[in-house]
């Protein structure tokens, strides 16, 4: 069973070897890069080749604009924070201080697939391949879920741009590339759509109730936000907007209630105020200190 695991890529270890984190970091930065550059590409160019409609990654939102369309501004700014969070997270696999280079690595193989997965997603969804890179995003928030559920409180450089920001996104972008896939713009399509909207809010209050996890928290509150801008300006007579608002303010308030210490008398803060932990302190139960 210990060889087993020590030849498993996603499994925890309380020690990596040089030969390991090299690989860490040359695979963390490749893949990092992957996303970030192909993410940016495609922002502004479409793909030239494809059997199907090839469009930019917000251009697919021009063409077929769904009850689940974001803005697309809001959602720039949210991966363009997290790219650099993300940058942070595959800085502390070159730090000299072995509990930063431990943690990162640990969790390390998740977010190079999740990375490979992204990196897919954006290939099929430009080129409106919606079955297939619906499939990618089913796939990456399994993977990410099993990240979140090992390494749930592990410090914040790791847990809020490996972790939660993309389990957020993931969950989020089901929603968005589902509604395209199967073009959902007729009347039917956008009642079910007003229905399945409420996922965003009893997914969050899951991880708030839960974990009590804010961060996940803001990271649904913001992509709410966008939606609600994106179908605000897309369709003003519709309940879709109105809904993505509520919603947002919902997960917002409930997210304060959780991340504002003090307020019930007891601090419900993030893990241990952000210092790295050993593997006895990850054990413990996720963003606890009492």
């Amino acid at each position: 069973m210990s060889s087993l695991q020590q030849y498993n890529p996603f499994s925890k270890k309380e020690a990596h070897g040089q030969k390991s984190v090299l690989t860490y970091k040359i695979l963390t930065t490749l893949s990092w890069l992957l996303v970030v550059v192909s993410g940016f590409y495609y922002s502004f160019h479409a793909p030239k080749e494809g059997k199907y409609a090839h469009r930019t990654i917000f251009g697919q939102n021009r063409a077929i604009p769904t009850p689940f369309s974001p803005n697309q501004v809001i959602i720039s700014i949210y991966w363009i924070v997290i790219w650099i969070l993300q940058g942070g997270y595959v800085w502390h696999l070159f730090s000299k201080n072995t509990d930063y280079v431990t943690s990162a690595a640990n969790v390390g193989s998740h977010f190079i697939f999740n990375n490979l997965l992204t990196f897919g997603w954006i290939m099929l969804w430009v080129r409106s391949h919606f079955w297939l890179s619906e499939l990618l995003l089913i796939v990456n928030l399994f993977n990410v879920a099993l990240l979140y559920f090992r390494h749930s409180n592990y410090a914040r450089f790791i847990h809020i741009p490996v972790v939660s920001a993309p389990l957020a996104f993931n969950f989020f972008a089901i929603f968005w590339n589902g509604a395209t896939m199967v073009h959902a713009t007729t009347l039917p399509a956008r009642i079910l759509a007003n229905i399945a909207i409420w996922g965003l809010l009893v997914y969050g209050s899951f991880f708030l109730v839960a974990f009590k996890d804010y961060t996940i928290g803001f990271e649904l509150t913001i992509l709410t936000a966008a939606l609600g801008v994106g179908q605000f300006l897309t369709k003003v007579i519709a309940f879709q907007w109105i809904f993505a608002f509520v919603i947002m303010s919902l997960l917002f308030i409930f997210t304060l209630i959780i991340a504002v210490p003090g307020i019930f008398g007891k601090d419900v803060s993030f893990g241990t105020r952000g210092e790295v932990v050993g593997e006895d302190r990850e054990r413990q139960p996720l963003l606890n200190d009492n």
